[in-house]
């Protein structure tokens, strides 16, 4: 089984040729980010993509944002998601990472959304995984669980740092249930929350390193979970980011890390711990 890691657009400020080639030259083997706005730039996207050889994982934050309107209902979700499918079949990507639904539905809103939207990907042949995201409907584990004991053929995205936050840390019961969820586990987001926040301010200093050390365990629970399903490989996109994730001086605002250098080094240490696995 190999580890492919994803560059993510996540507060990525240049073009999309400027991103391709910063992944390409960084040694990621794909990118991952929402689809372009327009027909024209999704087709030039492709055609970068294709030129240099890298795979693509489409993010999709149903209504558009990473904190949903709480107004809108189950079918604005949906058609949402229908028009990013529409345009996504351009970029043919290894599957759809989707920030969906909302938190303040019920649960059992939730679930139709998901059942529908589960159907209307694999109706255009493609695979959906679902982020556990503040905000959206796996904002907690206790949620999750119960969904996913309702949906089974459900994969998630796990991105563990927004549970941290949540539940102002992570104890053994929620690891019992990260455990219980190992099945469904299907992507990584490689950002390491801790108990008052979703980003320690930077996983190279020793600081965080018992937060950094417990994530790297939970990740590899999904590796090995991997390897028994029989995967040809997994998936892991460092996602430290901006837009206030990012430490900052509190006087001028000016980011007092590099959060793509950040990324660079998760992407290289992730990737020394995956080969110790094997």
């Amino acid at each position: 089984m190999q580890l492919k890691l994803f560059k993510t657009l996540w507060g990525f400020t240049g073009s999309h040729t400027e991103a391709v080639k910063r992944a390409k030259e960084q040694g990621y083997d794909g990118i991952e980010g929402p689809v372009p706005e327009t027909i024209h730039e999704t087709e030039q996207f492709a055609e970068l993509l294709r030129q240099y050889g890298l795979l693509y994982i489409a993010e999709v934050a149903t209504t558009g944002s990473y904190v949903p309107d709480r107004r809108l209902s189950v079918e604005d979700h949906l058609i949402y998601l229908e028009d990013r499918i529409d345009r996504l079949k351009t970029l043919q990507p290894e599957f759809i990472t989707c920030l969906g639904g909302c938190d303040a539905w019920s649960e059992s809103d939730s679930i139709t959304f998901l059942t529908t939207a589960m159907d209307i990907v694999a109706k255009n042949n493609m695979d959906i995984s679902f982020e556990t995201h503040r905000g959206r409907i796996f904002f907690n584990p206790w949620i999750t669980e119960r969904i996913v004991n309702k949906i089974p053929s459900i994969k998630l995205t796990c991105d563990f740092s927004h549970w941290s936050v949540v539940c102002e840390g992570l104890q053994e019961t929620e690891e019992d249930i990260i455990k219980s969820l190992l099945p469904n586990a299907w992507h990584i987001h490689g950002r390491v929350g801790y108990d008052q926040g979703p980003q320690i301010p930077d996983p190279r200093t020793p600081l965080f390193k018992d937060d950094q050390e417990k994530y790297a365990e939970w990740w590899s629970w999904i590796w090995h979970e991997h390897h028994k399903q029989s995967r040809k490989f997994t998936t892991l996109t460092p996602e430290f980011g901006a837009d206030r994730y990012e430490y900052f001086d509190p006087v001028d605002g000016r980011p007092l890390v590099d959060v793509d250098v950040i990324n660079q080094w998760m992407a290289d240490s992730m990737k020394q711990r995956f080969e110790l696995l094997n």
